[in-house]
């Protein structure tokens, strides 16, 4: 997978070098998601796919980075470490290039709430991007955890891009029986756990890693909005599918939301601005 610059109001957009005929572009936008619980994928008119964009978006939010044609020769985008800071030290480390163009944005003016059982997805007006979220697990070792942060100056690099994709023991044996999951190494790309035990080598990252690795999987989902997102985005037991359908259904609420062209001051209030190399995690 090769991710490559591109011009002004271009967006991002997945090319899939692998195939040789059709309609190879696919679109990182919330109306071309095929909605899954496990993770997010995207599908063309023509039904060509690219799965597992998650990490991959939430990197390109988090350093700034609103246009981007990426290269890819099959449909999953690598799972690497299970979390984003590959992605965040390879963009910072080869730079950020500003374009001669105004940062569109979307404003948040009208406060949507999607529900499905006991999971809910709120996005309310905010002069800039804020997650809040809270999960709930049987788990001991997982248990509640919430955590909030306004995902500007750089928090996201510090404080989420780390924290890696995470599991229960009994999912992982509910999917090798069935036939999935067969090639999973816990501690390379996930945290695995089973009651009140870590069982990937190494521990966590974080005390808290699971909370930070589910607002890192909405920031990414987030991105599928087309643009930068000026709102207060709350989840609770909230996954892929239910950050889509919020995003469905502030874009079809009248009034919901705008489209702007960001000020400097607005700009200063986007994921990616004021990101230091030396506050991006060193170890993956």
């Amino acid at each position: 997978m090769t991710v490559r610059p591109a011009g002004a109001h271009h967006g991002i957009w997945f090319v899939r070098t692998d195939i040789a005929l059709g309609d190879r572009m696919v679109p990182a936008h919330w109306e071309a998601v095929n909605r899954s619980p496990l993770c997010t994928k995207l599908e063309n008119r023509a039904g060509l796919s690219v799965s597992t964009v998650e990490h991959l978006m939430a990197a390109l939010a988090g350093c700034g980075i609103h246009n981007a044609l990426i290269e890819i020769d099959g449909p999953e985008v690598p799972i690497l470490d299970g979390s984003a800071l590959p992605f965040v030290r390879g963009f910072v480390s080869r730079g950020v290039r500003k374009l001669n163009a105004p940062v569109m944005a979307y404003e948040v003016l009208k406060t949507v709430t999607v529900r499905e059982g006991e999971a809910t997805a709120t996005l309310a007006p905010s002069n800039t991007l804020r997650i809040d979220f809270e999960i709930d697990f049987v788990d001991a070792a997982i248990g509640r955890q919430k955590k909030s942060l306004v995902m500007n100056n750089g928090s996201f690099a510090r404080e989420l891009s780390d924290s890696r994709t995470f599991c229960r023991q009994a999912d992982v044996d509910a999917m090798q029986a069935n036939g999935l999951a067969l090639g999973g190494n816990p501690g390379e790309n996930a945290v695995v756990f089973d009651g009140d035990s870590v069982l990937s080598p190494g521990g966590l990252r974080h005390a808290d890693e699971p909370v930070r690795h589910k607002m890192l999987d909405a920031l990414g989902d987030l991105a599928l909005a087309g643009g930068p997102l000026l709102g207060h985005y709350t989840g609770c037991r909230a996954g892929h599918s239910l950050t889509n359908t919020l995003l469905r259904e502030l874009f079809a609420a009248p009034g919901a939301v705008r489209r702007i062209a960001c000020d400097p001051t607005q700009v200063a209030r986007l994921p990616g601005y004021g990101l230091v190399w030396d506050e991006i995690p060193a170890v993956a």
